[in-house]
C-alpha cells in the first residue's frame, strides 16, 4: 500500500478581528497521492490490517517486535503499531513509535526517515504537543534535504508551518512557508496557509496576491474560496467577498465549506440595492 505522508493535523486557524465565523485550515493531506514505497509483505500486510482492524493490527505487531532479529524488521513493526495507534487516537505514542521506526532505518535511506520523522511529528501536532512535533519535523527536515527530496521537503515545511503557528511563532511559519512555495511552488496548499497566514498578520496586500495564486493552482476549492473571501471583506472589498462565498456554494452544495460560506453571507446582510437611473 502507499503509506500516508502525514496525518491529518487538525489545527484550526485563528481568524481575523471582527464577528466572521471561521472556517478550519484546510486539510489537504488526506487529497494528496503520497509516494509509493515498496513494502516488504509482512509490513504491507501489517499496514493493510492496521487501516482495518487497528487492535489486531496492534497485536501483530507486538507479536512481531518480540520476535524481530533485525533492525529493518523493528523499524516495519515499530511503523506498524504506529499506523494502527493513529486509528485510536494515540497519537503521542504512535508519534513515539514513528521516530523510534525512523531511528530504526539505516542512516542512507534518508527518503524513509523523512517519511517516518513527518508522520511522527504530525501525530505529535494532532496529539497537542508542538515543541515534539517541531522537534521532529526538524529531523525529518534535515533527512529530506539529505534525500534531495524537495517536494517532501516542501511538505515537510508546510506541516512546520502549522506547528509553529499552534506554537504562537507566526514569523517563523511564515519564513517555513516560503521555503515550503519556494520548494514546490505548484503546492495550492502552501500558497493557501500563506494567505491565511498573511491575512492573520495584517498583511492583507501579500494574503491577496497568494491566495490569488492557490486560486490559479487550484480553481475550484472551497476552501480557497472561503480564504479569498474573508481576504476581500476585510480589504473592503464586499462584492468581491460575496462572489467568493456564492462560489463556495455554488462547487461544494451541502458541505461543512457551504456552511460557512453561508454564515458569513448571512452577516453581511442582502446586497445593497441597485440605484434607479
Amino acid at each position: 500500500m502507499s503509506l500516508s505522508l502525514l496525518l491529518l493535523p487538525l489545527l484550526a486557524q485563528v481568524g481575523p478581528s471582527g464577528a466572521l465565523p471561521q472556517a478550519p485550515l484546510p486539510d489537504r493531506h488526506s487529497r494528496k497521492a503520497a509516494p509509493v514505497i515498496q513494502q516488504p509483505a509482512r509490513l504491507k500486510d501489517c499496514l493493510d490490517l492496521a487501516m482495518l482492524r487497528p487492535a489486531d493490527a496492534i497485536e501483530v505487531a507486538e507479536v512481531w517486535l518480540a520476535e524481530a532479529k533485525s533492525m529493518s524488521d523493528r523499524a516495519g513493526a515499530k511503523q506498524c503499531k504506529a499506523l494502527a495507534l493513529t486509528r485510536i487516537e494515540g497519537w503521542a505514542e504512535a508519534g513515539a513509535l514513528f521516530l523510534a521506526a525512523r531511528d530504526d532505518t539505516p542512516a542512507h535511506e534518508s527518503g524513509e526517515r523523512a517519511r517516518l520523522g513527518a508522520m511522527g511529528g504530525n501525530a505529535l501536532i494532532v496529539g497537542g504537543d508542538m515543541a515534539g512535533a517541531l522537534a521532529a519535523l526538524d529531523l525529518a527536515r534535515a533527512d529530506a534535504n539529505a534525500a534531495r527530496d524537495a517536494k517532501l521537503g516542501g511538505v515537510i515545511q508546510i506541516d512546520r508551518a502549522r506547528a509553529l503557528v499552534a506554537h504562537g511563532s507566526n514569523d517563523d511559519a511564515a519564513a517555513a512557508l516560503k521555503e515550503a512555495r519556494d520548494m514546490v511552488p505548484t503546492n495550492a496548499s502552501a500558497w493557501l496557509l500563506s494567505a491565511t497566514l498573511s491575512r492573520r498578520m495584517g498583511k492583507l496586500g501579500e494574503a491577496q496576491v497568494q491566495i490569488e495564486r492557490a486560486a490559479e493552482l487550484m480553481p475550484i476549492d472551497p476552501e480557497i474560496g472561503l480564504e479569498a473571501g474573508v481576504i476581500a471583506v476585510l480589504s473592503g472589498r464586499e462584492e468581491a467577498a460575496r462572489k467568493s462565498w456564492q462560489s463556495v456554494l455554488k462547487a461544494a452544495p451541502g458541505s461543512p465549506a457551504a456552511k460557512t460560506a453561508q454564515g458569513y453571507l448571512d452577516q453581511l446582510g442582502p446586497p445593497p440595492a441597485q440605484s434607479p437611473r
